[in-house]
């Protein structure tokens, strides 16, 4: 595999030099009486769009520049990444086969969720340290800590309840990930269809009771990442509340 990249890396800059070389060494013609220069195209000028295919190939193009970016692979070499389209879609050689791209994107992905799932755990356990040493909080045997906004005084859901619960989710550094409560809509779900932590607490929670919970990442989606922002190895913070148990 390495030795087909060094190919291409080589290829590509000799190709580069030649051109160069040629331009270089071109014998020099005799001037001519300047013309008119056409006007030029302003270099960030929208594009030409002249027929639905030249529009689906611009939407390809942001949705995939969408994805890199989302993924953080905003300084990706895109020579290289048009280069392999146009390779694969004129059926040219290509400088990995399939399957060794697909093991290459695996592996690059696996060790870059593994440094950020280290770092967040890291970040998160020292979080929980300074705050289980607040009077109010409460740190259970499993590691869950909460904090007792309103006790209710309704009966406790069992794991097979289904209940309806408003909810306000963020990362430790503040950034909100999802809440009902922004959206003005509670929602309905099994206890146990929920996170680890979601389903220790809400089998604790009176109905009628808010808590603030504090979840390690063991007890949340672990080093897994969920949705853009909640990233593997993330300790969540949520304030919910338990409105009623439907069954």
């Amino acid at each position: 595999m390495y030795r087909n990249l060094k190919t291409l890396l080589a290829v590509t800059i000799c190709g580069a030099f030649m051109t160069t070389t040629v331009w270089a060494q071109a014998p020099k013609t005799p001037a001519k009486t300047p013309t008119k220069a056409a006007p030029s195209t302003p270099a960030n000028a929208a594009p030409v769009l002249t027929s639905a295919i030249d529009s689906v190939a611009y939407s390809i193009g942001l949705s995939v520049a969408g994805s890199l970016k989302a993924q953080g692979l905003t300084d990706i070499n895109t020579n290289l990444l048009l280069k392999a389209i146009n390779e694969t879609l004129k059926g040219t050689p290509t400088a990995l086969t399939m399957e060794q791209a697909n093991q290459c994107i695996g592996e690059y992905f696996q060790k870059q969720s593994s440094v950020k799932s280290d770092a967040n755990h890291v970040t998160g356990q020292k979080f929980l340290e300074e705050n289980k040493k607040r009077p109010m909080v409460v740190t259970t045997a499993s590691g869950l800590q909460y904090e007792v906004v309103r006790m209710g005084e309704g009966p406790k859901p069992a794991d097979s309840s289904r209940v309806k619960t408003h909810y306000h989710g963020t990362l430790i550094d503040g950034t909100v990930f999802d809440s009902s409560v922004d959206r003005g809509e509670p929602v309905e779900f099994p206890v146990n269809g929920v996170i680890k932590g979601w389903q220790e607490a809400l089998q604790l929670m009176p109905v009628g009771s808010k808590w603030k919970l504090f979840v390690p990442s063991e007890l949340a989606y672990g080093d897994r990442a969920a949705g853009p922002a909640i990233g593997p190895g993330s300790t969540l913070i949520f304030e919910v509340e338990l409105l009623e148990i439907l069954n």
